[in-house]
């Protein structure tokens, strides 16, 4: 049975499974280059070849042909005297003093430069009989060898440093050990998982975006193109500081400094590589104070600005790195770009204008907001397609999971990054969570409360994994709501991390399905096949995380620990982690993909979990969607036009 084509179904995550091309698909085209490289290295021998022999006929020097021009001091023109009349001859004539000698040394010159080119023979044929008996894989390497020196000398040449800017107060980079050796137990468990997970991926698909754990080898979707990447080396670099594993820590610097290119003919997904690469490199570089971190996000963001070149600045969902051509994926309605994606790049694009002090980035998302501030809203609901041709909305769905989420997230965490002065971004907030409250939030029969589906004016009672991350962000924005509701918003976030951990729990295996139902007498419960599987998500655990900071209610930590254990028991094997396709099986299935998420949120939010809250606290530190931490701006408003940063 064939796969279906991979399509993003999340502003926060890609989903599922085991799709897209695997590296066995790229082994005739490997061949075909190695075969193409061989050629190529005898081709260029028998041009030194040739071209040595035609230097032997061309410049070999020729008494009746050719003049010298290194003569020596004693040999230079000089009048001719006439000894018997004791000035210049009649004629006013020269001659050339030491004749004798520079014939002499002519004919030594022709011998010199025969020895020369008989050598330069001999030289030649041995390194061409050397490259001969060369195997591929050794040609290969030395082809990839001189490449990589290329690409290295001209990657110095455009470095180019950027201006100086105060760095931000980082705080709680080294901290969080927990007293409880219960917890501490729990939390070295963790940190024993996140090094399963990287050894082998360390082994089996280095450089590769993913890693197909059983088949032990590389695996990618379209979301990065055709080329490699090493997703899974930036999305996790984050986790691996902070966990203390500082030798992992180095080996994927020393990947990213010396392999990491964006010239590449590739098309990529502007909303993944920007939470993924840009967050993650950003994230890196505050918490390391490593430059190459720095510029390589920067270097990157370079190749995602030609995506905003729509009629409306409404980014495409697509661009080429080499190109910068932009489309939008085919099932989008109506050709249209998708809500969560073009409204999840404030924070990684402010911190790009602090960084640079380049106010092109924050102008792009800034434009953004203005645009969608003039626009009406149907029941004060954002719809998740927009066409940046026309400016108009598509069909009228709204979701705060898949295609939705991650645009309420981020105006949210504008007002929290800018030390809570972007008041423009918390009005927007309040306003949309007010409208989801009206129109999406419903309790089920059972006194489960759920978040649903608006879909041209009906709601669907379904809800998403990707939704669960709600829970946790009703209580992240519950201090500072309007009317005095903070108390109201985090109990509503206790209810959703209550109805996830349901849908957990009502599984053979322990852990949730991609949806749940809540009609008649289904509730919390997956009711189709294709969304009974479970890829490593981390939305539930990441509640789980936000509930913890907030009420320390222990029972966050012992929900968060039972998902550790069911990770750990049904999606471990030998090769690093695997999604299950089938939650409610008792014998599961694997999807065969270890997901580079995994290693950037699922495995951090559960460390943070079992780490004390001087670990990142929240009041320093805000996590873009893809659970990079990015530091409050507390220097300046950097939501707002005028910022002296950017002067």
């Amino acid at each position: 049975m064939t796969t279906p084509a991979l399509l993003p179904l999340s502003g926060r995550r890609i989903p599922p499974r085991n799709l897209g091309p695997s590296s066995s698909s790229s082994f005739p085209h490997h061949r075909a280059t190695l075969r193409l490289s061989e050629k190529f290295i005898l081709l260029l021998i028998l041009s030194a070849f040739i071209t040595l022999c035609f230097g032997a006929f061309f410049f070999l020097p020729d008494s009746s042909k050719h003049k010298r021009f290194d003569l020596g001091l004693e040999d230079v023109l000089i009048p001719h005297v006439d000894a018997g009349e004791g000035g210049k001859n009649a004629g006013g004539g020269y001659l050339v003093h030491g004749q004798g000698r520079d014939q002499h040394r002519h004919r030594e010159e022709e011998e010199r430069l025969r020895n020369k080119i008989r050598a330069d023979h001999e030289k030649a044929l041995e390194e061409a009989k050397e490259k001969l008996q060369k195997s591929r894989d050794e040609i290969q390497a030395e082809i990839q060898t001189e490449k990589n020196k290329i690409v290295k000398g001209l990657k110095n040449k455009s470095s180019k440093p950027l201006p100086p800017v105060p760095v931000p107060n980082l705080v709680g980079i080294n901290s969080g050990d927990p007293v409880d050796p219960d917890i501490r137990e729990k939390r070295d468990k963790i940190k024993e998982m996140m090094k399963h997970a990287w050894d082998n991926y360390r082994q089996y698909g280095w450089g590769h975006n993913e890693l197909k754990p059983i088949a032990r080898k590389g695996h990618s979707t379209n979301i990065f193109g055709n080329s490699q990447l090493g997703a899974t080396i930036v999305d996790a670099l984050d986790t691996l500081y902070i966990m203390g594993l500082h030798d992992e820590f180095k080996e994927g610097q020393e990947w990213i400094d010396n392999h990491l290119d964006f010239s590449v003919n590739s098309e990529v997904s502007v909303f993944e590589v920007n939470i993924r690469f840009i967050g993650g490199l950003l994230a890196a570089y505050y918490l390391s104070g490593q430059e190459v971190f720095k510029l390589k996000a920067v270097q990157l963001a370079g190749k995602l600005i030609p995506a905003f070149n729509t009629p409306t600045g409404i980014p495409w969902a697509m661009v080429n790195l080499k190109s910068g051509v932009g489309r939008n994926w085919g099932w989008a309605s109506a050709g249209s770009s998708i809500l969560s994606e073009f409204g999840t790049l404030h924070m990684e694009f402010v911190h790009l204008s602090y960084l640079t002090g380049n106010p092109v980035y924050y102008d792009k998302v800034m434009h953004i907001r203005k645009l969608l501030q003039k626009m009406d809203r149907p029941n004060g609901l954002y719809p998740n397609y927009l066409n940046p041709r026309t400016g108009r909305w598509g069909q009228h769905h709204t979701s705060m999971g898949g295609l939705g989420d991650s645009f309420y997230e981020y105006l949210l965490k504008a007002w929290l990054m800018s030390d809570k002065m972007d008041m423009e971004a918390r009005k927007m907030y309040d306003d949309a969570i007010e409208a989801i409250e009206k129109h999406l939030i419903r309790k089920s029969n059972g006194g489960l409360t759920f978040i649903g589906e608006w879909k041209n004016g009906h709601l669907e009672r379904k809800m998403g994994h990707l939704t669960c991350f709600a829970g946790g962000l009703f209580a992240l924005g519950a201090d500072g709501s309007r009317d005095d509701k903070a108390g109201h918003y985090l109990q509503l976030g206790a209810e959703i991390a209550h109805t996830c951990h349901e849908s957990y729990d009502r599984t053979t295996l322990k852990l949730g399905p991609e949806a749940f139902k809540f009609d008649g007498g289904v509730e919390a419960v997956a009711v189709r096949q294709n969304e009974k599987y479970y890829i490593l998500r981390p939305e539930v655990i990441e509640t789980y995380w936000y509930m913890w900071r907030f009420t320390h209610d222990p029972k966050y930590r012992q929900w968060g620990w039972e998902a550790a254990q069911a990770i750990d028991k049904y999606c471990r094997v030998s090769g690093g982690f695997s999604g299950v396709k089938d939650v409610y099986s008792s014998a599961p299935t694997y999807d065969d993909v270890q997901q580079s998420f995994f290693l950037a949120e699922t495995l951090k939010y559960l460390y943070l979990l079992f780490s004390n809250d001087d670990l990142l606290p929240l009041d320093h530190w805000v996590f873009n969607t893809e659970a990079h931490p990015l530091p409050v701006l507390h220097l300046a408003n950097t939501t707002l036009s005028g910022n002296h940063a950017y002067r």
